[in-house]
């Protein structure tokens, strides 16, 4: 069983990997989330969390981005390695969401995505 843990290595926290991403990462959408992913060439999948005003107030946005954070935290070993990920909540409706839908419609897009 790997590690359930979130260290800095596996976090994109510079403004240009998140401009980077933005330019040229392939754009896969939800109901709720755009989700930009692109090869990072390091072996190692980092993410990227945001969300803008239009996702609420600041206690709703961080509270979409734990969401986001603990889904990623307990699903790093089924998702791809190697890649970047940015995680945008795109409207004010993500706010009713629990972790249970946003594992739901986060995995659909990595099952469709990455099936071998």
């Amino acid at each position: 069983m790997g590690s359930f843990s979130f260290p800095k290595s596996e976090r994109i926290l510079k403004r240009a990997d998140f401009v980077n991403l933005n330019r040229s990462g392939k754009r896969l959408y939800t109901k709720h989330f755009t989700l930009i992913l692109k090869r990072n060439g390091q072996g190692v999948t980092r993410l990227g969390v945001t969300a803008g005003k239009h996702a609420g107030n600041a206690v709703r946005r961080n509270r979409l981005k734990r969401l986001v954070r603990e889904y990623y935290r307990l699903s790093k070993a089924c998702l791809p390695q190697g890649y970047d990920i940015v995680i945008i909540a795109k409207n004010n409706d993500a706010r009713y969401l629990d972790l249970w839908k946003v594992n739901e419609e986060i995995s659909i897009i990595f099952d469709n995505k990455f099936r071998q």
